[in-house]
């Protein structure tokens, strides 16, 4: 790391890898690098060609991520959240900040943080708390734990959005969790209550009815698009899921995180594509889903 600009590394380089490093990229203000299982496979060729285009130079594995970098930006899908921290904790000797940005529940970062401090690393919880398009890597971060004062100012130095969400290593994925069982949760009802409406010819008139009931909030407009359940449907499952681990850990009465998860899954494997209207998606929606008879 040099005075004037940090290696910044990331662990994992989808959707959200992908944005941050290319907004940072432009800005020239850190040295970038990058890891992620798929330059083992056959995508190989592509995601180093993604890496290329962000800036970002290629690592061996995870655990060379982490020497002589100021942070890693651990950014993969929920289920393998633990893997990862596992697999980049040797590299986080020496103090590297780790940002675990993923969307898991607050006992998996616990128990991430416990690897990453024991390597001798400072774990970070991170919530994302927006899309990653179009604000890149301005988009909003929650961070928690006993290292969010180091965290928080490096964020700082990146250029980056962030607040304080707490002391405690679980705090900010807590409140992301909790926001997506309602955000998500919200997908997930329009799905059924819409593929339940067209497939009786009556979608107009309950959409008209919520826009009488709840103005302002656009019902034609998200009855049609669904947001991005048929795109990140499969990784929001992994979310959810999440989600229903929180409730269940904290010892509640739960479910519908759990239900919320499977229809996300559901609408993310079915392929479909949203219409341009709320019959169009609904029709869809049945394509998709409705049994076969």
């Amino acid at each position: 790391m040099t005075a004037n600009r940090p290696i910044v590394a990331f662990l994992g380089f989808g959707e959200a890898g992908g944005a941050f490093a290319g907004g940072l990229a432009e800005t020239e203000v850190a040295t970038l690098r990058a890891y992620d299982l798929k330059l083992e496979g056959p995508e190989a060729d592509v995601k180093r060609a993604e890496l290329s285009g962000a800036g970002a130079a290629q690592m061996a594995d995870a655990v060379a991520l982490g020497p002589g970098a100021a942070a890693i930006f651990s950014l993969v899908t929920a289920d393998q959240a633990g893997v990862a921290a596992e697999a980049a904790a040797p590299g986080c000797a020496g103090g590297v900040l780790y940002f675990d940005c993923n969307s898991c529940a607050p006992q998996l970062k616990r128990a991430n943080a416990a690897l990453i401090e024991a390597a001798g690393g400072r774990h970070v919880d991170v919530a994302v708390m927006s899309a990653v398009h179009p604000r890149r890597h301005r988009s909003p971060l929650l961070v928690s734990g006993p290292h969010r004062d180091a965290a928080l100012d490096l964020l700082q130095r990146l250029g980056m959005v962030a607040s304080d969400a707490g002391e405690a290593v679980g705090d900010a994925s807590g409140i992301k969790l909790a926001r997506s069982i309602m955000v998500k949760g919200f997908e997930a009802l329009m799905c059924e209550s819409l593929m339940a409406a067209r497939a009786m010819g009556v979608e107009d008139r309950v959409l008209a009815s919520l826009d009488d009931s709840h103005p302002g909030f656009d019902w034609r407009g998200l009855a049609a698009t669904l947001a991005g359940m048929p795109q990140h449907g499969v990784r929001r499952a992994w979310e959810m899921k999440a989600a229903a681990q929180m409730v269940d850990a904290l010892g509640l009465p739960g479910g519908l995180a759990a239900e919320t998860a499977l229809w996300e899954r559901r609408v993310g494997e079915a392929g479909l594509v949203p219409g341009e209207n709320a019959a169009q998606t609904g029709d869809a929606l049945l394509a998709a889903l409705a049994p076969k008879t």
